[in-house]
This record gives C-alpha cells, sequence and structure tokens, in this order.
C-alpha cells in the first residue's frame, strides 16, 4: 500500500470512516472486551451521524480539531484519526484507526503526525490518549511513539 495522502475529512469520508472505525475496534478489542464491550465502544463511536456532525464542526466547538483521514493512491480511505484541544496546551487524540488489513504500512504513523501537527499548531504543548483497554494492541503503537503511562487507561507525550 502506498499512501497517498493526509487530509482533513471531507462529508463524503463520513461512511468510510465509521466502517473503518468499526473494524478496527472489533479487530482490536473483541477478544479482550467481549461482544457487550465492544458493541458499546462501536454504538458510542461509529455512528454515522455523529461522524458526519463531526466532519462538518472542524473548529466550530471548543477544543474540536476534527477528522484527519489516510487515502492510498487509488484515493480509498485507509485510516482516519480525531483530535482536539479539551484545555489549553493539552492535545488529545480521541480516535485512529487503519484498515486492519494494512497494519504496520506507516498508516497509523502517517495519521498521528498529521494530528499532532495540527494540535501544535493550535498551542499543544503535550498530547494524551486515552484507551478502551490496559493490555491494548494500541499500547505498543503509542509507546513506539513517546507515549507513557499516566493511568491503567490514559497514555501522555510531550510534544
Amino acid at each position: 500500500m502506498l499512501l497517498a495522502d493526509v487530509r482533513t475529512a471531507a462529508p463524503g469520508d463520513a461512511t468510510a470512516i465509521s466502517r473503518l472505525l468499526a473494524e478496527a475496534i472489533r479487530t482490536a478489542y473483541g477478544e479482550i472486551l467481549g461482544e457487550i464491550g465492544v458493541g458499546r465502544l462501536v454504538s458510542e463511536h461509529c455512528a454515522l451521524p455523529r461522524i458526519r456532525a463531526e466532519i462538518g464542526i472542524p473548529g466550530g466547538a471548543p477544543g474540536w480539531l476534527g477528522w484527519l483521514v489516510a487515502t492510498d493512491a487509488d484515493g480509498r480511505v485507509v485510516g482516519a484519526v480525531s483530535g482536539g484541544l479539551p484545555v489549553a496546551g493539552q492535545g488529545e487524540v480521541y480516535a485512529l484507526c487503519a484498515d486492519p488489513a494494512q497494519l504496520r504500512q506507516g498508516i497509523g504513523t502517517a495519521l498521528l503526525a498529521g494530528a499532532t501537527e495540527r494540535m501544535r499548531e493550535h498551542g499543544a504543548v503535550a498530547q494524551r490518549i486515552g484507551l478502551p483497554a490496559e493490555q491494548g494492541p494500541a499500547v505498543a503503537f503509542f509507546t513506539h511513539h513517546g507515549f507513557t503511562a499516566l493511568t491503567p487507561l490514559r497514555l501522555g507525550r510531550t510534544l
């Protein structure tokens, strides 16, 4: 897979973001959280009306910086990230996902870099992420990128 672009999500990307995020949650946390736990996460975070609304308001809500998507050379959305600054100087990654069939190909790293740059542009000097489970596969990805445990379910780093 050749990553072509990381860009601000457009309204037409909502369905792909919803699908990718739900698939990533099921793949990463299915065994850890079980069917009910995963169902709650998917219901809460992947609802198409929610994602459509969030795409429509980047910068329009306090602390919200919006969605970015990664596309392949054919323009297909292969990953997404959302984030904001809920507190001055403090960036927060709300969601980060890549096509589970294309893991370890730089999609997550490119998305994290894009979100980090956007947060820095808005004054972030630190960055955090909350995880749904202590032993989730995302822990290794984030520690590789300089995040350390703040609590069992929160990681952070200085930018």
